[in-house]
């Protein structure tokens, strides 16, 4: 951290009189606050406290996508949703001297809060359960049953099957990578690392790195329509009508262009939404690779490209094993329909939930992630298959907290949104297909009635890659 860094500006300067109270501190309103929201001068407000992460934002562990979505505010929600007690303490030495004068907290956030401090103070936070140990053995079955299914079976079917192991073995990996992306897998940060490179580049051939790039910002983003990566996915999928206007991207620093191919594919998309799905992991390959042969500064790049070469190196060598071309396609094919399910599911969580279009903010943390997640509802016993996902908005309030978790608090957070007239949606996996597909049709509907599309546009935008 540069020695300057908590250093105020001159035009902090020239209001420090202004500002300054009986109490011999220095306040800075919301309104002076505001003007610190860019890259080289990016200030934000934690519990009443105003910190300079200029400097810090070049090594955020989340990166400087966070930050700058909630600069020149109060962040102290997302703050505590994202960080162990331990990180408080680092906030010294970005303190500025100012406290912010207009700091409030509201009802909601009170409670919200409580419950963070009574969960951490139950040890829920380090407490993960047997979990993990249970998903590793589960997953090396499954290897080991696609790779002897190959490799010792000459039978069609018996290769059908073993690529629906792989695909199984994919979904409980994803759901470990989830895990350890948000440092709670593993008992220390560098086993997390290693894991999530492990598990996430060299099984599945989607890098960690890019995951936790575009899954951060969705966290503090939720459903907002420009600043939410896990919502733009034109030309293929539009969930709503905004999306029509050409949008910019915040994200990726592009305009999503709505045009005649976009139309096309959108107006279909009820249909077509599905069969999307069983082949989106190519589109995960591809903004992999292109995240990694970008000039972006990426965590770990050379671990994460030395990663995907080994994926690389031995799934294609698996297919190889096998007779003939058109088993290697269905055998490809089914493992990526069978992990297609698990798009579903993650769409299923956002698509149908409300959207809004601008930066997220600070003051609504709660309010933000009731609104833009839906809950899947089921038993206990099928916990292993939705790897905790299903308690959507629990996990959007506390992304810390270990899966094994979630369901105990589920009620807890129920009651929480009744109590202040929040929204928490929480339905069948066969009524969130619905919802999702009506969100569809009805963008899709609306796509068909529109005159004088946009210009046409490059096709390769399908599969929404950031350049």
């Amino acid at each position: 951290m540069c020695e300057d860094s908590t250093m105020p500006t001159p035009s902090v300067v020239a209001v420090e009189v202004l500002n300054s109270k009986s109490d011999g501190k220095k306040y800075m309103t919301s309104e002076e606050l505001q003007k610190h929201n860019k890259p080289n001068d990016l200030w934000i407000s934690i519990q009443g406290k105003v910190y300079n992460v200029t400097e810090w934002a070049k090594i955020h562990p989340g990166g400087e996508i966070p930050l700058m979505n909630l600069a020149g505010q109060d962040v102290t929600d997302a703050f505590i949703a994202f960080h162990p007690g331990t990180a408080w303490q680092h906030l010294n030495k970005l303190f500025t001297g100012y406290h912010f004068k207009d700091y409030q907290v509201s009802e909601v956030s009170k409670d919200y809060r409580r419950l963070a401090s009574e969960f951490a103070k139950a040890g829920m936070f380090e407490k993960k359960g047997h979990g993990v140990i249970y998903s590793l053995c589960f997953v090396s079955l499954l290897l080991s049953a696609c790779v002897y299914g190959v490799l010792y079976s000459s039978s069609f079917w018996v290769h059908m099957l073993a690529g629906a192991s792989l695909g199984l073995a994919w979904i409980q990996i994803a759901y470990l990578g989830h895990d350890s992306g948000h440092y709670q897998m593993m008992s220390t940060r560098g086993w997390n690392k290693f894991a999530g490179i492990f598990i996430g580049n060299c099984i599945t051939g989607i890098s960690i790195a890019w995951w936790k790039w575009t899954h951060n910002a969705h966290h503090i983003a939720c459903n907002s329509l420009d600043y939410d990566p896990d919502l733009q996915h034109l030309p293929m999928l539009a969930v709503s009508s905004r999306f029509f206007n050409n949008l910019t991207s915040v994200f990726y620093g592009r305009q999503l262009t709505f045009d005649r191919v976009a139309r096309f594919f959108v107006s279909y998309q009820h249909y077509s939404y599905y069969p999307i799905m069983c082949v989106a992991r190519v589109n995960l390959y591809l903004q992999t690779i292109l995240l990694l042969l970008s000039k972006r500064k990426v965590p770990d790049k050379g671990l994460n490209i030395l990663g995907t070469l080994v994926f690389w190196t031995w799934f294609p060598l698996l297919v190889s094993c096998l007779p003939n071309w058109p088993e290697r396609v269905a055998f490809v094919l089914v493992s990526f329909c069978v992990t297609g399910i698990q798009h579903v599911q993650f769409t299923l969580n956002h698509f149908a939930a409300n959207v809004y279009v601008g930066p997220p903010t600070g003051n609504d943390w709660f309010e933000k992630q009731a609104n833009g997640t839906i809950d899947i509802s089921c038993s206990s016993y099928m916990d292993w298959f939705f790897g905790g996902l299903q308690f959507q908005l629990e996990h959007h309030l506390f992304p810390r907290l270990p899966r094994c978790h979630l369901r105990s608090i589920s009620p807890i957070v129920r009651e929480l949104c009744k109590k202040h007239s929040l929204q928490y949606t929480s339905v069948s996996f066969f009524d969130a297909n619905i919802m999702t597909l009506k969100t569809l049709r009805n963008a899709a509907l609306q796509a068909r009635d529109l005159t004088n599309p946009a210009p046409q546009n490059l096709l390769w935008e399908a599969f929404n890659t950031h350049g």
